[in-house]
């Protein structure tokens, strides 16, 4: 199986407790296809560059994989399908990272 980092961007008018549950799915999708979700991260909702379909904010989650390329693919299909995700990215990387992300250590410091 191959090491996969995810990060989705949800829209800003949805509740922090409907992005858990959105991730939830997330992560029981990949489970069903055969692989697990090592890491999550939930960064908040942060303001945004650029408006993106009308959204100024937008909650962040990061996903740290460990699946087969399939489960990927189903979860990138269920992700364009569901309204309330604005942008998600998917990069494979050679190995998974157990240490918190850049982002959520800076946000800890502050």
């Amino acid at each position: 199986m191959a090491y996969y980092e995810h990060v989705y961007i949800a829209r800003q008018d949805i509740a922090p407790a409907q992005v858990e549950a959105l991730t939830q799915s997330l992560e029981q999708i990949v489970q069903e296809h055969g692989g697990k979700v090592t890491k999550q991260e939930y960064w908040g909702l942060r303001s945004m560059q650029y408006k993106i379909k009308k959204n100024r904010k937008g909650h962040y989650t990061l996903l740290n994989i460990d699946a087969p390329s399939d489960a990927i693919n189903e979860m990138e299909r269920q992700m364009r399908i569901n309204e309330d995700i604005l942008r998600y990215m998917t990069l494979r990387v050679d190995e998974l990272s157990e240490d918190p992300s850049p982002i959520l250590s800076r946000s800890k410091d502050k």
